[in-house]
């Protein structure tokens, strides 16, 4: 059955990964190396890519032979190397926005939108951390249902990049970025709370 609380928190904490807002700068320089980028097919692709994740995650990681519970606290080691980037404004570590085996004048653009808007702009290493995260916290459906739910402001993004950058500001945007970064940082904080004392269970008798 759905739980709307676990919804409501799922969507922030990935509303927060996705950072889709602070992500304006980046799809802006996707689109203007690309010449035109494609809203609905970033979205899709992206989407794919989390509900991929999202169910077949867990079976990939035990084949791996790791639990999620271990899982999890590694993905709040991530998270919160992320949020200090958001907060503190500094690169502990990037992505490559780089477009493998594509150059400049390239007809067939529809790729820039899904690498590197996509993957891993929006559906990154840290979403799908995130993602198999929140598996040891969330029930599956709820999880299902806010990765739909952040698919929508994704989507508005990236139709009206311009117009959001012009009413929020430079300013606008770091405020938001900053923001979303410390909810960020207590979410990594939490989880890692949560998950790390069944890895080390009380052993007194």
């Amino acid at each position: 059955m759905l739980d709307l609380a676990q919804i409501g928190k799922a969507f922030l904490i990935l509303f927060a990964v996705i950072d889709i807002v602070g992500g304006i700068p980046l799809i802006l320089q996707v689109r203007q190396k690309a010449g035109k980028i494609y809203p609905a097919r970033a979205t899709f692709v992206s989407l794919a890519i989390m509900v991929t994740f999202l169910f077949l995650g867990e079976t990939i990681l035990n084949v791996l032979g790791i639990d999620v519970r271990s899982f999890a606290v590694a993905g709040a080691f991530v998270l919160f190397f992320v949020a200090l980037e958001m907060v503190l404004g500094v690169k502990l570590f990037r992505e490559d926005l780089s477009a493998p085996g594509l150059k400049e004048g390239d007809d067939d653009h529809k790729v820039f939108s899904i690498v590197p808007l996509a993957f891993p702009v929006i559906a990154g290493a840290g979403t799908i951390t995130t993602i198999l995260s929140l598996r040891a916290e969330f029930d599956r459906a709820n999880i299902l249902v806010a990765i739909l739910l952040n698919m929508i402001p994704v989507v508005l993004v990236l139709l009206l990049t311009n117009r959001i950058e012009r009413l929020l500001g430079r300013v606008g945007l770091i405020v938001i970025k900053k923001a979303f970064g410390i909810i960020l940082l207590a979410i990594a904080v939490k989880l890692f709370a949560k998950n790390i004392t069944y890895l080390f269970p009380d052993t007194t008798p």
